[in-house]
């Protein structure tokens, strides 16, 4: 059985509900081209088992479940997390599954990695930097591009892609908005930054005088967009001038830390406002351009982890929010 959009074959017993979830996913404007394929070794797995019935035994969902040899945690988690997407859709369709607690894959997803959440004080120190650095030969527009790069990332929480490909015509700075087009799950979506920020990228884009609407807002020395290595690498300067050291190459702090970074403040800042935390969640998530809150209670846990007085209010207000931790 082949899926209208991408030339992939489902054969396995369950191939049919396969199809609906890839179709249910495109949608609502998911990009799962990567997820399909993901699915599609998840079903030829089962048709080699011999699975003809459109269900997903426990016996079987193990077997996929158990770590290969030499196999990253990443890879092997995001396998698990397939399996579990797809348990669950069925369930939800009233065909029996098994579905695998998350624990399970608790080291999947990003590698096990846990981001590095900068403290206020570091970020002040990372943008001082920045501030202060020259142009060179080789990368004359750093000083302009730079500093106001990372405030981006860090002060709206954006992916590094996103901010590497605004266009001219995507800023606009009379009423303070960016347009961000093609985001991570096929959806733009408008972000508006703090006014201070909006006043820094107004000196920023007066330095370049008028511009075509499709010029790249933060241009290289060519006009097109910086390479996304070369942001990780002056990012990797910025924290060693800053005295922030750095764990080596997959483990952090790493760019895209910022925009957890982001999430975290924005949410600690809240609390110590006084709001429920549980009913600005999906504030966050339609900011940050997540798919739906699921991605989004993640910073539940980190804020609660890294800050320790919210905990006693957080199991007292949303503790179905911010489960407590189970340990086995």
């Amino acid at each position: 059985m082949a899926n209208s959009k991408f030339p992939l074959q489902f054969r396995s017993g369950v191939a049919p509900l396969i199809e609906r979830l890839i179709q249910e996913k495109q949608a609502v404007g998911y990009k799962c081209e990567v997820g399909a394929l993901a699915l599609e070794r998840l079903d030829r797995f089962l048709a080699k088992k011999g699975l003809t019935q459109c269900e997903l035994p426990r016996e079987l969902a193990l077997k996929w479940l158990a770590k290969r040899p030499h196999e990253s945690a990443a890879n092997h988690g995001y396998r698990g997390q397939t399996l579990r997407r797809l348990a669950i859709f069925m369930v939800k369709q009233d065909y029996p599954a098994y579905v695998p607690d998350r624990h399970l894959m608790a080291k999947g997803g990003d590698g096990g990695f846990t981001p590095r959440i900068l403290t206020h004080a570091e970020i002040r120190r990372v943008l001082h930097v920045a501030d202060h650095i020259k142009p060179s030969g080789h990368s004359p527009l750093r000083h302009l591009v730079m500093p106001e790069m990372f405030r981006l990332l860090y002060g709206c929480g954006l992916r590094v892609s996103e901010a590497l490909h605004l266009k001219v015509g995507d800023v606009d700075l009379e009423r303070g908005v960016l347009r961000l087009r093609e985001t991570k799950f096929g959806k733009d979506r408008q972000v508006p930054p703090a006014i201070s920020l909006v006043q820094r990228l107004q000196r920023f884009d007066q330095e370049f005088g008028r511009r075509p609407a499709s010029a790249y807002f933060f241009p290289n020395v060519r006009g097109g967009p910086w390479h996304i290595s070369s942001v990780y690498s002056f990012y990797r300067k910025l924290l060693a001038r800053s005295g922030i050291s750095h764990a080596g190459r997959g483990k952090g702090p790493r760019v895209h830390d910022l925009r957890h970074t982001f999430a975290v403040h924005r949410l600690l800042h809240w609390y110590r406002e006084g709001a429920e935390l549980d009913a600005k969640l999906p504030v966050l998530a339609t900011y940050m351009g997540h798919l739906d809150i699921l991605g989004t209670q993640h910073y539940l846990h980190l804020t609660a982890e890294l800050f320790p007085e919210i905990t006693s209010r957080s199991q007292a207000h949303f503790g179905d929010v911010i489960p407590r931790r189970v340990v086995s």
